[in-house]
């Protein structure tokens, strides 16, 4: 399957189910909403799972770009990745958990071809203030597939207030011998799809509260789910990050952990700049000034001449194609060359202010605290100009 193909199979299988299509809505949340990207498929449905009526029903699909920062110290491994685009399925006060699980067992199964024998699941097991999710143990139990019981792992909430409940995360087996463990003892489980049961919301001092209907919430990777379907070893070789790994890789012949920390944060900073965002100090445009100066350092950690202009514009189109953005290449390219000189303005401003603070001994994580506050100098950067001054 096609990455596209995947994306269309998910829709309409539960389209055929009863669920309406929600379109993809831009990384940027709707003004008076706090968080700075949508980092879910359940982010712009928030109101609607507090109890507002949707205006499309109580069944709905959809396939979000979503953004997370959380991850980005993962990022440069072979699953996680800033930009991603979520599969996600709702019931707002509808069907049951069971119901959800059942579906989604059906869909793995039947309509993406994922053997029984390589599925595993995880279940909430209970805590201080919630028991065990009885109703997808006993779901589970019936159709089959092993199950582990955790407690934080299993909790789902989009931040400290707000939604949340027990959920239950599917697993895939992605090595080549047969599986063992489980998803807590062995890496090569995959988590893929995670169902809630979105039946709270935590206030500010920690209580929990019934929501005022019971809700099923799940989202499913798509890159994860392309690198399961298509056999590879890596979200990176997917369709819709090879343009990059390529060019990247023909242009400046990275490998490993730097190309694919590369090759992540420009095709998520294409999106971001494509849904308006400009870098800044403050803000979304901090995340995305952040996202382009650690490709840069990066880059220049070996070779100080290279230049995001150097990249063809194939890349930069496949990606503004995809998430139909209404910029053009050249607009992007002209913003990432613009931050580009600031930075490189701004380390030949540092190259002077690293040197008289290593002059007075080794650096301090009080000094690195202060490069990073004051002057905007990155630890791994300073670091660098460190080697440069010997």
């Amino acid at each position: 399957m096609t990455y596209d193909q995947i994306g269309r199979t998910f829709v309409d299988f539960f389209r055929e189910r009863g669920h309406q299509p929600v379109p993809d809505s831009s990384l940027i949340p709707p003004p008076g909403d706090p968080v700075l990207f949508t980092t879910s498929g359940m982010h712009p449905l928030t109101p609607y799972l507090e109890g507002r009526p949707h205006p499309l029903g109580r069944r709905l699909v959809n396939v979000q770009r979503c953004l997370r920062t959380t991850d980005l110290d993962e990022v440069g491994d072979d699953t996680h990745l800033t930009l991603f685009q979520m599969l996600g399925s709702w019931s707002l006060g509808d069907y049951d958990i069971s119901q959800s699980l059942r579906w989604g067992y059906e869909l793995l199964r039947d309509g993406f071809h994922i053997d029984h024998d390589r599925l595993h699941v995880t279940v909430f097991g209970g805590d201080d203030q919630v028991g065990p999710d009885e109703t997808s143990l006993e779901t589970w139990g019936e159709l089959g597939l092993p199950v582990e019981l955790t407690r934080e792992k299993n909790w789902w909430s989009n931040g400290p207030t707000g939604p949340c409940g027990p959920d239950t995360e599917i697993f895939v087996w992605t090595g080549d011998d047969p599986p063992r463990g489980s998803p807590g003892t062995d890496d090569l489980w995959m988590e893929v799809w995670n169902h809630v049961r979105m039946r709270y919301h935590r206030h500010p001092d920690g209580r929990l509260t019934p929501l005022r209907q019971p809700n099923v919430d799940t989202g499913m990777g798509l890159e994860r789910l392309e690198m399961v379907l298509r056999g590879n070893r890596s979200v990176f070789e997917g369709d819709g990050l090879v343009p990059w790994v390529d060019d990247v890789c023909g242009r400046w012949g990275l490998r490993d952990e730097p190309l694919r920390l590369v090759c992540d944060h420009l095709r998520s900073g294409v999106v971001v700049l494509g849904d308006g965002v400009r870098p800044s100090n403050t803000g979304r445009g901090y995340v995305l000034r952040r996202l382009v100066r650690r490709i840069l350092t990066t880059l220049w950690r070996e070779d100080p001449s290279r230049s995001l202009g150097d990249l063809p514009s194939e890349p930069f189109r496949h990606t503004l194609d995809r998430f139909r953005q209404p910029v053009t290449v050249s607009e992007v390219r002209k913003s990432l060359s613009e931050e580009e000189q600031r930075f490189r303005d701004l380390l030949r401003r540092g190259r002077p202010v690293v040197s008289r603070r290593r002059s007075r001994g080794p650096l301090t994580d009080e000094d690195y605290r202060d490069l990073h506050d004051t002057h905007g100098l990155p630890r791994d950067l300073v670091d660098g100009l460190l080697s440069e001054v010997g």
